[in-house]
């Protein structure tokens, strides 16, 4: 017991060890209910702010320290569910984001045909449109289109440019063409927390044009967030449910190390940001990410590379929870 006890103690000391994502083995996909994977990807959000790659690095290297059980789940994730780390997608041409998206496709049809659900780390929010192309009418779903649970600064709706300084299927689009490919649901996906002073005045048209629920931040801060979390309940229940979370949704004082922060209008503090994610708990969550984490950009404590962590954590309890209830096989 004592040598169970030493060890459960060092699991938790993020400097002790071979970094995996949460001290989860590297094992086959085939034997999981929950996969982690890293998408070192960077070109989607074209060239700009380049070392999101550095992002599931940087988790690897904190996030034994999230390796705990759910206070308010009553939950131990970790024993409930056979959870892996399944390594980083696979990106060996990496300055080509059209050739990169295609890897991602290709990496997460696998995990769908192994019935395991992801959660990923990236890299930058181009990494969305190349995972649910690889997820959408396959096992996880059962043949209906994924709805999304989407909080962010920005509404990566961006029809009026057919690219980002040369990335086609950039962060700025995946938005749009997910729709076009019939794979997503807009009018019963949210997005949440929109903010900042815009480049031009019509940018949330295209989201309105495509049907999605929109909630921006000063919407939110008006109605409050317990009405907020009402409407993802029923916009989303029984529906295959897919979590995006762009750090940049949050206060820059909560997250200072993102991309194209938006530090202008007050976003998100972690606990508000909890409460939305969890409006979606006991759903059929297929799966989550978290993007465009700057390890270069963090303080020396690592705070933002822990805060996405710690979102990580929650969506693989929810996933978790669900196994507990047999809600999934």
């Amino acid at each position: 017991m004592a040598e169970e006890h030493d060890l459960s103690m060092m699991e938790n000391l993020y400097w002790w060890g071979i970094p995996t994502l949460f001290r989860c083995p590297q094992d086959e996909l085939k034997t999981a209910d929950i996969a982690l994977v890293g998408v070192p990807h960077s070109t989607g959000n074209g060239t700009t702010e380049r070392d999101q790659h550095l992002g599931p690095r940087a988790v690897r290297n904190v996030s034994a320290l999230q390796r705990r059980t759910h206070g308010d789940f009553k939950i131990n994730p970790w024993n409930e569910a056979k959870i892996i780390d399944a390594g980083d997608v696979p990106l060996p041409r990496a300055n080509d984001n059209e050739h990169c998206i295609e890897q991602i496709t290709n990496f997460y049809k696998a995990v769908d045909n192994s019935n395991t659900r992801p959660v990923s780390i990236g890299g930058d929010h181009s990494i969305t449109g190349g995972i649910i192309q690889g997820l959408a009418n396959g096992v996880l779903t059962n043949g209906e289109k994924i709805c999304f649970l989407h909080l962010d600064a920005h509404t990566d709706v961006f029809t009026t440019v057919d690219h980002f300084l040369g990335a086609q299927k950039s962060a700025a689009h995946w938005g749009a063409y997910l729709p076009d490919q019939g794979m997503i649901d807009p009018k019963n996906s949210m997005q949440i927390g929109l903010r900042g002073h815009p480049r031009t005045l019509d940018w949330l048209q295209p989201s309105y044009d495509y049907g999605y629920n929109i909630v921006t931040m000063k919407e939110y801060r008006k109605r409050g967030a317990l009405d907020v979390v009402e409407q993802v309940k029923a916009v989303l229940d029984g529906r295959p449910v897919y979590i995006t979370f762009d750090l940049d949704c949050l206060d820059p004082s909560v997250a200072p190390a993102v991309s194209n922060i938006e530090p202008g209008v007050k976003g998100f503090s972690i606990d508000e940001a909890i409460e939305l994610i969890h409006a979606v708990r006991g759903m059929n969550i297929i799966g989550g990410d978290v993007v465009c984490l700057m390890p270069t950009k963090d303080s020396p404590n690592q705070i933002t590379a822990m805060v996405a962590a710690a979102i990580m954590f929650e969506m693989i309890s929810m996933i978790a929870e669900l196994k507990v209830k047999n809600a999934i096989v």
